[in-house]
């Protein structure tokens, strides 16, 4: 096993010698090949195609291809975040082929040795996953934090019709209060002040986690810095005294067929209402412009699943593609 890079010979590690894969770092002239090994890959929402250019050009992340006999069969990405204390692993992908034969697991543990090498103060990896988790991988990983998945799909000029019709207090009980105040938006700044005030957001984030769109960080200057250069629309429903907050990340097209769109909503908070408000308040932002099928995935506190999926389909009208699962963040020590 070789491995072909930038960094200097001295900061990689020894490779296994028994095995017969070699390892490249992803350049521009490797998409089609990733493309070709990644088809129908996460029911068609492989968010690869849009990021794959963004990624080449990130200091802090390394995309490696695992080839045999010369062909793409297995990537990984790992970027490091947390100053410098955590390598995040994303984009793991092997080929139809070649899976259950152990080389996700040998392309985990390169990757590891190779971070490690460069970045000696990394200590932890940490991954985010929607299955299924045993006791074979609790033995693997500590679980930092969990949120429920909705996944529901709609066409977009549809549901701006049918929030427009619904009208602004739409989600409100009709024998209930006031509606609470529209939700904010939040500046650059304004989101600097409250995600990194501990005492502000506290009992608001996952332990003490902002997961955006799978990547889960620490809320510290640095991790901010990486956020703040993403489109994401940031709102909570108070800026003195937050009880929910959110993160949408802008649509962005997927391979699921011509026309089609992701939209990710990570929720944070338990407040039922505020949760729809903010939700509805995404909805309306994003639906305004879009022309075509979209698949929103809406991350949220495991309770609130139930509630709001049945807001989704009795009072907006839109189809749940698939029932309850769980968005898991796992670490585990690099050593």
């Amino acid at each position: 096993m070789k491995i072909e890079n930038s960094l200097p010979c001295t900061q990689l590690p020894e490779a296994p010698p028994q095995t017969e894969l070699q390892f490249t770092v992803a350049t521009e002239d490797d998409f089609d090949d990733i493309m070709a090994m990644s088809q129908d890959i996460y029911g068609g929402l492989d968010y690869l195609p849009t990021r794959y250019q963004t990624w080449l050009q990130e200091t802090n992340r390394t995309v490696i291809l695992a080839r045999k006999q010369g062909k793409v069969i297995a990537l990984e990405s790992v970027c490091v975040i947390d100053d410098g204390e955590t390598m995040l692993v994303e984009g793991l992908r092997v080929a139809p082929q070649e899976r259950g034969k152990g080389v996700a697991g040998v392309l985990l543990r390169f990757c590891s040795q190779m971070v490690k090498a460069k970045y000696p103060d990394v200590k932890v990896s940490r991954l985010t996953r929607d299955d299924q988790l045993g006791p074979k991988e609790f033995q693997k990983y500590r679980l930092i934090t969990k949120q429920g998945i909705l996944l529901v799909r709609f066409r977009a000029e549809d549901l701006k019709l049918r929030l427009a019709e619904m009208g602004p207090n739409v989600g409100t009980p009709a024998d209930g209060p006031a509606p609470p105040r529209a939700p904010v938006r939040l500046d650059p700044s304004e989101v600097c002040q409250l995600f990194l005030s501990s005492g502000l957001m506290r009992d608001i984030l996952p332990n003490s986690t902002i997961v955006q769109d799978w990547q889960p960080f620490k809320p510290v200057p640095s991790n901010m810095a990486i956020l703040l250069k993403k489109e994401i629309d940031w709102m909570v429903d108070d800026t003195s005294n937050p009880t929910v907050a959110s993160l949408c990340t802008f649509p962005f097209r997927v391979p699921i067929g011509d026309d089609w769109y992701y939209l990710n909503i990570d929720m944070f908070g338990k407040d039922l209402s505020l949760v729809i408000q903010q939700f509805l308040s995404h909805l309306r932002r994003h639906t305004s412009t879009l022309k075509g099928s979209v698949m929103c995935q809406v991350f949220l506190d495991p309770p609130l699943w139930k509630p709001v999926s049945d807001f989704c389909r009795d009072t907006l009208g839109i189809e749940l593609v698939k029932e309850y699962t769980e968005q898991c963040v796992v670490e585990s020590d690099i050593v």
